[in-house]
């Protein structure tokens, strides 16, 4: 028999989902346990961030190596690092929190992304980020 993943959210609403029961791996014993429990914060990421934290994990929290083995520029990693965090509810603290008429994770990311396709110059990218932080 074929174990899928935990779904995250429901299907019908988005909502987040509660486990309502578990089952013993042994084949020879199944029991089956039932109530309602809350996934842990982990349980709860979505496939891409959940894979990342496995790298993150697999290269002892070494941000370059998992670049390298994405494939991806370390700005790009750092933006994927603080996305997972801000997923998991957690504060980096070593960064101050940016105003709210800042520009948001997602625009740079979205120039970074760019950047790595090909899509803009270096100096174009540069330009773009220096633009966001004076809006």
């Amino acid at each position: 028999m074929k174990i899928y993943p935990m779904p995250t959210f429901c299907p019908a609403c988005g909502g987040q989902v509660r486990v309502s029961g578990l089952i013993c791996a042994n084949p020879e014993c199944r029991t089956e346990i039932r109530g309602e429990y809350a996934p842990n914060e982990f349980a709860l990421l979505p496939p891409e961030q959940l894979e990342f934290m496995r790298l993150y994990i697999k290269t002892r929290g070494n941000l370059r190596k998992v670049g390298g083995i994405l494939g991806v520029s370390y700005p790009t990693v750092i933006s994927r690092f603080n996305g997972m965090l801000r997923t998991l509810g957690y504060e980096d603290m070593e960064e101050e929190p940016e105003p709210s008429s800042g520009p948001s994770a997602e625009e740079k990311e979205a120039v970074l992304a760019a950047l790595e396709k090909g899509e803009i110059s270096a100096a174009e990218a540069a330009e773009r980020l220096r633009g966001l932080k004076r809006r």
